[in-house]
């Protein structure tokens, strides 16, 4: 039995926080200073080749307020444009497990100080969680809840290794499954159109995501932002990317070979204006995603459509 209607299509977010909370969850970003390893020399110092933090989270001001008062002013902004009463604290921009575990704790729990913050979503590297880490997430998780996101970005040693993310997929598959076993809520990041692979290479992906057990999910295509290494690659070495008509198919392509039980976060990306170099889209992100349901709808599928079957889907890019 599917988790969403049929004519939905794919299983939304807001619908397992609705479900789970009885309520509209809205994240607030937050920002706790955190760096990389593969910036701040430990790894490298130019960070993964494509990563721009600045083309989707919010510029880190040069004195950072505290969580609490950022989260204070999130739900102030909350409540009033979306009339909103329960909120997720979102640590967003970098690794945000890469600190020692008490100064961890001590963030965390400033955020969920506030009764109107349900729980916490903690994007991080799968080379930056320790057992201890892990350990405190579980004890979280007991009092509110917790979801860990990891920049999978690809399932493909070759492409981890051509995108200078220094560390391959054996890690990534230990990380899930470690927190897994803690008990914690798993979503996934998922970067498609990297040159190092082909189209049957994507469409190969969602079996092995659905193998790993995580809960969640973002899709988002590859972006050429300004100040990478990757624009600079590009520069070079142009490489063909996704259309809006390309990127349609493709996502309702891998929507029906994706556990249906596992929760959409995001079918797309999207900079700031003023960052993107390339693709230059013309459609809105809201209507790529219209674009993407509708698909599945001409087609009469969904997610999770052809997981378990040996057909092939003909509607191909």
């Amino acid at each position: 039995m599917l988790p969403f209607p049929p004519d939905e299509r794919y299983y939304h977010y807001s619908r397992y926080l609705r479900e789970r909370f009885q309520a509209r969850v809205y994240r607030i970003s937050v920002d706790a200073g955190f760096t990389c390893p593969t910036r701040d020399g430990t790894k490298g110092t130019t960070g993964c080749l494509y990563c721009s933090n600045e083309s989707f989270a919010p510029q880190r001001a040069e004195n950072l307020t505290t969580i609490s008062e950022q989260i204070q002013k999130g739900i102030t902004l909350m409540r009033r444009f979306h009339k909103a009463e329960k909120f997720l604290a979102y640590f967003q921009p970098f690794t945000n497990t890469y600190a020692p575990v008490e100064k961890l704790e001590k963030l965390y729990r400033s955020a969920l100080a506030f009764p109107e913050v349900v729980g916490l979503c903690i994007g991080t590297r799968p080379d930056c969680v320790s057992g201890e880490i892990l350990e405190l997430l579980a004890q979280l998780n007991r009092e509110k809840y917790v979801s860990i996101e990891f920049g999978i970005e690809s399932v493909y040693d070759k492409t981890l290794e051509w995108a200078h993310r220094g560390h391959d997929f054996a890690r990534t598959r230990k990380a899930i499954a470690a927190a897994k076993v803690h008990g914690l809520h798993v979503a996934g990041h998922l970067i498609l159109g990297f040159p190092t692979e082909t189209r049957d290479e994507i469409l190969a992906t969602p079996a092995i995501l659905n193998e790993l057990g995580i809960d969640a999910l973002k899709i988002h295509h590859l972006h050429i932002v300004k100040n990478t290494p990757l624009a600079e690659y590009y520069a070079e070495n142009p490489f063909p990317l996704f259309s809006e008509t390309e990127w349609i198919a493709l996502v309702a392509d891998f929507l029906e070979r994706l556990r249906p039980e596992i929760a959409i976060q995001r079918l797309c990306g999207e900079a700031k204006p003023g960052t993107l170099i390339a693709p230059v889209w013309h459609l809105s992100k809201n209507e790529v995603i219209n674009g993407i349901r509708a698909e599945l709808e001409r087609r009469g599928t969904h997610q999770g459509f052809l997981v378990g079957k040996n057909e092939s889907n003909d509607n191909q890019i």
